[in-house]
């Protein structure tokens, strides 16, 4: 019981505080709330203050693994909401070019990072590729939405950020089961298994079981609003209850919930009413914070720092080789593709540079450590993850200051 109370006070405390003064601390400070969040439950957690470990209210990889999606599911239903009507059909030769090019040359790129400098066995290092591949939307709505952003980022630019997290963190599930399968199932299975299971029934039909759930909410919105036999104020139940819903369903018949709650999103946001979009965004955007900001904290509470310092300066080593050069020479070198992006020299850098690890890539590797029992891939995966939100977490606000003062191209 005692655990259950320091949860709520440390949590409750943080979004507390984060409520009051989170516009003052990203305008005055380059702290970013994922990096406070992490922070406190490191101070929480039994390498600091020891009130709380999360060892002692179960399996800790679960527990990860369970509150990571519910954290992703609310937070892409937000993201869905902040894209404009119809922005994935509007824009889809960019998509195809971050999801389709950009996101398998990061798990290529990350695989062979890890297997050059840890020395770690092939499929093991393809798998913690794979874990750090999807750009995180958690961490990356606390880069492009809030004020500094919208004074300083164009709409393209934050939408297409928004976009690629939203979709690739869904479509990263292929990567990350692929070698779970090598590694865990007889060889002659894999193949069969994966594309079938995974590919069609996980991917392809969990994103179509996930728009008609998205339509039918947006279609009994507008009819809704048409007869007012609701009040405004139920925007947020709708709002919460399209994601957990949409998550639940999904789960319980074992297809991708990930994705299946962005693509719900896309499609409530279309066919749901206009009139009421701004009041969902801002509604979105409150319950967002209030999921996502736990996530990190139980992350904190839960680091291996002895493992880390196992790894000693190969890992340090890494995380620099990670952070340089699992996207940005990809997002430089496919820059002719990146449609209204790639004649604004600071657009491509920042895409570049802003393709964080936070929620998605913890969710992978509490979900592969449980299947695969290999410790090496949650070391790794979370010192990638906790690098990730200290180094952009920092750099965002003074990069997007920058970006707004730095002149056209």
């Amino acid at each position: 019981m005692n655990a259950l109370y320091v949860s709520l006070a440390a949590i409750g405390g943080l979004l507390l505080l984060l409520g009051m003064l989170g516009g003052l601390l990203k305008e005055r400070t380059p702290v970013s709330e994922p990096l406070i969040a992490l922070i406190a439950g490191v101070l929480i957690g039994p390498s600091a203050l020891g009130l709380l470990d999360l060892a002692d209210l179960g399996n800790q990889a679960l527990i990860l693994e369970e509150a990571a999606l519910v954290t992703l599911g609310v937070a892409l239903v937000g993201v869905a909401l902040r894209l404009p009507v119809g922005y994935a059909s509007s824009n889809w030769r960019l998509l195809v070019v971050l999801l389709g090019i950009l996101m398998p040359l990061m798990w290529i790129v990350s695989g062979l990072l890890v297997y050059l400098i840890l020395g770690l066995p092939f499929w093991v290092a393809v798998l913690i590729g794979a874990i750090i591949t999807p750009t995180d939307p958690v961490v990356a709505s606390s880069i492009v939405a809030g004020g500094v952003a919208e004074r300083n980022l164009p709409s393209s630019l934050r939408c297409a950020i928004s976009a690629e997290s939203g979709f690739n963190d869904g479509l990263a599930l292929p990567f990350v089961v692929l070698p779970v399968l090598v590694l865990t199932e007889p060889p002659g299975e894999v193949l069969g298994h994966w594309l079938t299971h995974t590919v069609l029934v996980e991917i392809v039909g969990g994103a179509v079981v996930a728009a008609l759930m998205g339509y039918a909410a947006g279609k009994t919105l507008r009819w809704a609003e048409r007869k007012e036999t609701m009040e405004r104020t139920s925007l947020l139940t709708v709002s919460l209850a399209l994601s957990l819903t949409v998550l639940g369903v999904t789960e319980l018949l074992h297809l991708n919930g990930v994705l299946a709650a962005f693509v719900a999103g896309i499609v409530f946001n279309f066919a749901g009413s206009s009139d009421a979009k701004e009041s969902q965004e801002d509604i979105q955007e409150a319950i967002s914070r209030f999921f996502d900001l736990p996530i990190f904290v139980l992350l904190g509470m839960a680091l291996p720092w002895e493992e880390w310092l196992e790894l000693g300066w190969s890992g340090l080593l890494l995380v620099a080789a990670v952070l340089l050069l699992r996207r940005l020479p990809a997002v430089l070198a496919l820059r002719p593709l990146l449609g209204p992006l790639r004649g604004k020299t600071k657009d491509v850098l920042f895409l570049g540079w802003f393709g964080p690890v936070g929620a998605a890539a913890l969710y992978y590797a509490a979900f592969s450590f449980r299947e695969t029992s290999i410790e090496v891939v949650w070391t790794v995966g979370s010192l990638v993850i906790c690098a990730s939100l200290l180094v952009h977490g920092v750099s965002a606000t003074p990069l997007t200051k920058l970006y707004g003062r730095l002149p056209e191209d």
